[in-house]
């Protein structure tokens, strides 16, 4: 039997009992009812996204880095988000499950201290970014050092992961950037992404692109904050 056939079998009982009126008002609002049903939408869920499930917290925040210093305002937003909700709330580190995505030209800031060491000059030259205290280009990762000049301000790397933080790295842009710091000490653009993928700061993991991250985020919950 089709839908519309079941509307109209119900119609008819109801005319029955309560007259046409009635009828006419119940098919309208199974109609309706049958409408909403069909029209409501839910994302498709794959198991590379499962990651975002397990970050414990009873509330859920992302933020989208996509510049060097739009890494460094997710890193002072998130301290803030910490020390806010302890204080108005009394909620727990744990209470709060935060990602921050590195993507585009905030990807390199997910990277320890031997890819800077070795790298930071390529990698200054890329992202246009230096040393605001020296002006030259780093030989270590500037937001995990308080007070660097930077926007992160006191809030560090190290700090937040200590927290919880969870960081999402860009594959996309990883491989991108592997090119470049390959071509500039004469190696082989594979072997430099698996050296870059094999030295990311603690609480991180490749994602096969940032801008996915952002979106699987949001389909699970996470409100999103763009810095």
């Amino acid at each position: 039997m089709s839908f519309l056939q079941s509307v109209l079998q119900r119609r008819s009982f109801v005319t029955q009992f309560a007259g046409p009126a009635a009828a006419a008002t119940f098919g309208a609002r199974t109609l309706q009812a049958q409408y909403r049903i069909a029209a409501r939408w839910e994302p498709e869920r794959h198991t590379e996204d499962d990651w975002l499930d397990k970050v414990p917290g009873k509330h859920r925040l992302v933020f989208d880095a996509t510049m060097p210093d739009g890494f460094g305002c997710a890193l002072l937003y998130a301290s803030n988000y910490f020390i806010a909700n302890k204080d108005s709330y009394g909620l727990q580190d744990s209470d709060l499950a935060v990602v921050i995505v590195a993507r585009h030209f905030a990807t390199p800031f997910a990277f320890n201290d031997v890819v800077w060491k070795k790298y930071g000059a390529t990698i200054s030259r890329l992202t246009k970014f230096t040393d605001p205290k020296t002006k030259q280009a780093p030989a270590a990762n500037l937001y995990n050092l308080p007070d660097s000049g930077l926007p992160n301000r006191s809030a560090t790397i190290d700090g937040l992961i200590g927290r919880g933080v969870q960081f999402a790295v860009c594959q996309m842009a990883t491989r991108q950037i592997a090119e470049p710091l390959a071509s500039a000490v004469g190696g082989d653009a594979e072997s430099v992404f698996k050296e870059l993928s094999a030295n990311l700061v603690a609480n991180s993991r490749l994602v096969p692109a940032g801008i996915v991250a952002v979106n699987r985020a949001q389909e699970r919950g996470y409100a999103f904050v763009s810095a």
